[in-house]
């Protein structure tokens, strides 16, 4: 077999890339002799002297010439990809295994495995694995739901995503909620620290010593959160966090509060203070809708960054740490922003109430 040798032109910056490709100590070997090839030929050397410097055959040297000609230097970094010697499984078998996940259950569990299926089928449970990929099936999780069954949904979830979609002109839009029973919990050992290839660790056991609440008020324009930790949540305690309320937002200014339905937002005496009060003028989530308030998320952050993961010897410790968490987030504040509309919300009720209809009525 013979072939004239071919002559290549390389770009500056084809030149620089492959350059650096044979400097980096990090470069794979095969992809170093790739370009070592393109380079040689772009110099003038031909394949028999390119064979020499690089150790590999004239049909290799020819084929990589050949790439770089078609696809550039991307082409040198990527291997042909060879046809699996594993015939595919026959649709019929990929269509059992998909009918079996979603129709039926294992005797013997709540859920199927790739081993019971691989048994159940007499496949591999690597081949369920990748037929569970494919059609996007992952029987191993579950997710918690619960269909509100407020006679309001509409009427509320219309109005609290108005709020932070278009809220009103000269107001503030504030969400607010108590994130109650905060436990200050204290390791009775110390963990290790990180360290390269070991995850921290501490002690699975721990020293109850009392706990806290942390009402919090989240500014959904700003992303600022007035913060007050209390020792109990009972409407004597919520009324006091309205007047912190008070004090902290400008009088000019109208405040919409986002609640839940808790029981301590609506006893006399907290109706008796919003008479008082008129600028105050509260939105109630519907009934198991609490994620509807965006306070639920700094909530989240707040327990994942600072207080899960942490040793405190007193309630005193727990409460300065939360505190300090609030005046850190406070200096650089980030808005949660609320993307999906409340026709939005409401289309993916009414599938889930219909999707519940169909199964009630099957059984």
């Amino acid at each position: 077999m013979r072939r004239t040798d071919i002559c290549l032109y390389i770009g500056p910056a084809d030149r620089a890339e492959l350059q650096a490709l044979l400097t980096n100590r990090n470069t794979p070997r095969k992809l170093t002799w790739r370009a070592g090839i393109v380079l040689a030929t772009s110099d003038g050397a031909g394949t028999v002297e390119i064979t020499r410097r690089t150790g590999m055959s004239k049909p290799t040297v020819w084929r990589w010439q050949e790439r770089y000609l078609d696809e550039g230097v991307p082409g040198l970094k990527r291997d042909k990809t060879r046809p699996s010697r594993v015939p595919p499984l026959p649709r019929e078998i990929r269509l059992k295994v998909i009918a079996k996940t979603v129709q039926e259950t294992p005797p013997n569990a709540t859920h199927w495995s790739r081993t019971m299926m691989a048994e159940a089928v007499g496949i591999s449970p690597s081949s369920v694995g990748r037929i569970w990929a494919d059609a996007g099936l992952k029987p191993h999780i579950v997710k918690g739901f619960k269909v509100s069954n407020d006679p309001l949904f509409e009427e509320k979830v219309t109005d609290i995503v108005g709020l932070y979609l278009d809220p009103p002109d000269r107001a503030v839009v504030l969400c607010v909620d108590e994130k109650s029973q905060i436990q200050a919990l204290d390791r009775t050992q110390p963990g290790l620290p990180l360290k390269k290839g070991r995850a921290a660790t501490m002690t699975h056991d721990y020293k109850r010593h009392g706990t806290t609440t942390l009402f919090a008020a989240l500014d959904v324009k700003s992303g600022k959160v007035i913060g007050d930790c209390m020792p109990r949540h009972r409407a004597k305690e919520f009324l006091k966090f309205l007047r912190q309320i008070e004090k902290a937002v400008p009088a000019r200014r109208d405040v919409h509060l986002v609640l839940d339905n808790y029981a301590t937002h609506k006893t006399p005496e907290v109706r008796a203070w919003l008479d008082k009060h008129p600028r105050f003028k509260l939105h109630f989530t519907p009934t198991s809708a609490s994620w509807l308030n965006l306070v639920e998320r700094f909530f989240a952050e707040i327990t994942s960054k600072r207080i899960r993961r942490g040793s405190y010897s007193s309630v005193d410790d727990l409460e300065a740490a939360i505190y300090d968490y609030l005046a850190h987030h406070n200096e650089q504040p980030k808005p949660f922003r609320w993307t999906k509309s409340a026709e939005d919300i409401l289309a993916s009720e009414r599938r889930a109430l219909n999707a519940l209809d169909e199964i009630r009525e099957n059984r």
